[in-house]
């Protein structure tokens, strides 16, 4: 029988910071987004102060004081890091692993007998926490959307001890009209409203309802979703993630930019991030758009926004010829006297490296440009990323660039950051 876990990091963020701080066990943390700006992971601890997802943090700075959180920017490095390390236990464990976000990955448990799950649950638990120190939940179901509602009534319910199987039919009944049909995966909040006109309150509910009613309310993502909740599979495990059919870089400013300079250093660091993602994927671009826009919050100051498409005489992950590109289109929005706020680089319509048709009379030499950055991938491989790049994106500090004035040290990435025992 066909058998699924989502196994989850608990508090993810957070979790990663408790790990290198054993002093933060017991008091609340929180982890902020981008420039300091609102609260995206809390522990359990900052959810009982009333701290709610989202909370812009001038607004529960005092609330943070007072009751001693621990507060963090976030520190992508870290989680990145950690989170590879928690697949690479998984893959020990199951024979296929799909990674669904930073701290979410579906295992493949079919090859496990039924009266064993729940204590190969409890034991991969065990061996995540003891070789990571992170804590996890472990749902397990016969489909995927089964196997995540297991992980939110494990997480839920503290007297399942982070494992919940939802494989037996009773267990199901059991928990199913528990939790609210909005929690289901795949429920959105426009199909919770159509839903709600129904009569359709529950996950059990939504689990009865007719097929075809599902197909017409809410296409045929609804009436997957249906057949799911009774224990068919109708989602299989993807160990290669879909090809990217877009990329975007998007900062917002650590101060705002009203220089032309300061714009033009800045998105040509977003299309050098852009141009090592294409590359890390074996993609291409025909063309990439510039955005940049005042902030939307500061009445104060004149408004302004705009973006500007740039076509590429051919598909290209070339870091200079993107950033060329990148230049032109913020050359051609930028306007005196505005004070932006965000600014960024979008591309869509991505192919395969080397699958676009090639210009009879070429504005580059493809193959030089491929060696060239091979070789500045290598170094940036070894030595760390940003060790050899244009000069166009800066080499003085960079005034704009998104704050982390609370962010920890990249333990695991960082040689010049690891963290040291001292014997006495």
């Amino acid at each position: 029988m066909k058998a699924f876990a989502l196994v989850d990091g608990n508090s993810f963020y957070c979790s990663c910071e408790r790990v290198f701080d054993p002093k933060l066990a017991t008091r609340p943390v929180i982890v902020l987004s981008n420039n300091d700006g609102c609260a995206v992971a809390r522990t359990s601890e900052a959810k009982a102060l009333g701290i709610g997802m989202g909370d812009p943090y001038f607004k529960i700075r005092e609330l943070c004081d007072q009751n001693r959180v621990a507060v963090f920017s976030s520190n992508y490095s870290l989680y990145g890091d950690m989170s590879a390390r928690l697949n690479a236990i998984y893959r020990q464990w199951a024979p296929e692993v799909e990674i669904y976000s930073i701290d979410e990955s579906f295992l493949d448990l079919s090859l496990i007998p039924e009266r064993d799950r729940q204590t190969y649950g409890r034991d991969l638990r065990a061996t995540v926490h003891q070789w990571t120190g992170i804590p996890t939940c472990v749902g397990i179901g016969p489909t995927k959307t089964l196997a995540k509602l297991a992980n939110r009534v494990a997480k839920k319910n503290e007297e399942l001890g982070g494992v919940c199987d939802l494989t037996d039919p009773a267990e199901r009944d059991k928990w199913l009209p528990r939790i609210d049909v909005g929690d289901v995966w795949g429920v959105g909040p426009a199909s919770e409203r159509k839903l709600f006109e129904l009569g359709i309150e529950t996950a059990a509910d939504l689990r009865d309802m007719p097929t075809r009613l599902a197909r017409q309310r809410m296409t045929v993502v609804g009436e997957r979703t249906v057949l799911e909740l009774r224990g068919i599979a109708c989602m299989a495990l993807e160990e290669l993630p879909p090809q990217r059919k877009g990329c975007a870089v998007t900062r917002s400013f650590g101060k705002p930019v009203s220089t032309l300079d300061e714009m033009l250093e800045a998105v040509s660091a977003h299309a050098l991030r852009a141009a090592e993602k294409l590359r890390r994927h074996k993609l291409e671009t025909s063309h990439l758009t510039v955005f940049m826009h005042t902030s939307p919050f500061n009445r104060r100051d004149p408004a302004h926004g705009g973006s500007k498409t740039v076509h590429l005489p051919e598909a290209s992950a070339d870091t200079f010829e993107l950033i060329e590109a990148a230049r032109c289109g913020a050359q051609a929005i930028f306007r005196e006297g505005y004070r932006y706020a965000k600014a960024g680089v979008i591309m869509d319509d991505l192919i395969p490296a080397g699958s676009g048709i090639r210009p009879l009379f070429p504005a580059r030499d493809r193959d030089k440009s491929e060696r060239l950055m091979t070789a500045l991938d290598a170094v940036n491989a070894v030595f760390g990323r940003g060790t050899m790049v244009p000069a166009g994106v800066g080499i003085n500090k960079r005034e704009w660039q998104t704050k982390f004035d609370r962010r920890s040290p990249r333990y695991t990435t960082r040689l010049d950051e690891l963290p040291h025992a001292m014997a006495t």
